[in-house]
Formats: structure tokens, C-alpha cells, sequence
């Protein structure tokens, strides 16, 4: 299932990252850019690594997991606001930096039965990927591997890790910066499509990639 392009908070679709990425350290439980801001899909949501738990919840990623702060004290009553100052005289406002703006990019790549080998439209929709690339400041791409459901859990959990290495390899071979991509297998736990089908398993044979990063406003 392709993922459209989108301008999002985020540079969604490529669910908590592990393996061979080296972004950010998975300390917190969530997946950090260069920068130290967690990572977050196009959606909003924070990326969780395979060693995150519920007592590394944030209240900004999970709020539901995080207590309940006691009920705030009530406020105080009104106090009668100050004579008003003489007006000053407007100040001088210099003018406004150049900002940038969150980009997202989203792309899938599949792979045929039990392989580990990108297809020829894989490499085709990761190279249309890397080239919108250009003009921006990447933070991070996180690559997640995914398999059908043929096989055990454990052989399926390597095999989607080795997937979304392969992606990896074929990124640094076009001149991204090894330390900004951040791999994660998911095994057969997240499928897209039903895999009672052949057409089914075919989508779910799949790694995710999401580029997240910064480019100059657009005026």
C-alpha cells in the first residue's frame, strides 16, 4: 500500500524502531532525531523502540499511561489591575528571520516470498525518495520491516529486520549518512492486507520508510 506524499509536523508512514539504527539513543523509549526531538510520524505519533516500557511513558507521547497530576489548587480571587502606565512609545520590530518548516516523505518497499532482496520498484520508489531529498536538512529516515504470515513468529521477526536492512544498505549507497537511518523489524504482528490471499501477503511483504526533516518556508 503506497503512502501519499504529505506536508505534516514530520520528514507518515514509516510503529517503534530497534536493529541497526543508530538515531537517537533508545534510552527514553522513543526514537530521538539528531537533534534530540522524538521522532514522530506524519501522523503525530511517537516512535517507541523494542526497549520501551510503560514506566518510560512521556505525558507528551503516551498520556494515557502517564498518572493523573492532582487536582490544581483553586485559583485566587481577582486583584484589582494596576492604574494603567503612561503609553510608551511603540518599539522598533526588526524583521522576521527565514523559518523552515516540517517536511514528511513516505514510500514502501516490497519483497518477493522469503526474501530479502529489494524489487526492481522498490529501488525504483526509493530513488524517487533520496532525489526529493534535495534542499533538505534530513533528520532522520526510519525504515520498518514487515513480513506475511508464512513462518514462525521468530524467523519472521529476523527476516522483516534483514528487509528493512536491505533498504538501509541501498539508501547509504545513494549518499545518505549511515547514523540518519533508524531500522526496525516488526515481524508478521502488523499486516496491512489479509493474508489468506496470495494479493494479501504480496503487500504485506514490506519494509516502510518515512524521511523526516526541515526545508525553508515556502512563502
Amino acid at each position: 500500500m503506497k503512502k501519499s506524499l504529505k506536508l505534516a509536523a514530520v520528514i507518515s508512514t514509516v510503529a517503534a524502531l530497534s536493529a541497526c539504527g543508530t538515531v537517537g539513543k533508545p534510552e527514553s523509549g522513543y526514537a530521538k532525531s539528531a537533534t534530540g526531538d522524538v521522532v514522530k510520524s506524519g501522523a503525530g505519533l511517537c516512535w517507541r523502540t523494542a526497549a520501551w516500557s510503560k514506566d518510560q511513558a512521556t505525558a507528551d507521547c503516551d498520556p494515557d499511561l502517564v498518572p493523573k497530576a492532582a487536582a490544581a489548587a483553586p485559583a485566587p480571587a481577582p486583584v484589582a489591575p494596576p492604574a494603567p502606565a503612561p503609553a510608551a512609545k511603540p518599539a522598533v520590530v526588526a524583521p522576521a528571520a527565514p523559518t523552515n518548516e516540517k517536511v514528511t516523505y513516505a514510500a514502501d518497499a516490497f519483497f518477493d516470498f522469503d526474501k530479502a532482496v529489494l524489487k526492481p520498484e522498490g529501488k525504483a520508489k526509493l530513488d524517487d525518495l533520496v532525489s526529493k531529498l534535495k534542499g533538505v536538512n534530513l533528520e532522520v529516515i526510519i525504515a520498518v520491516g514487515h513480513t506475511d504470515s508464512v513462518g514462525t513468529d521468530a524467523y519472521n521477526q529476523k527476516l522483516s529486520v534483514r528487509r528493512a536492512d536491505a533498504v538501509k544498505a541501498y539508501l547509504i549507497g545513494k549518499g545518505v549518512e549511515t547514523n540518519r537511518i533508524y531500522t526496525e523489524g516488526k515481524g508478521k504482528k502488523q499486516p496491512i492486507a489479509d493474508n489468506k490471499t496470495e494479493e494479501g501477503r504480496a503487500k504485506n511483504r514490506r519494509v516502510e520508510i518515512e524521511v523526516v526533516g526541515t526545508r525553508p518556508a515556502q512563502k
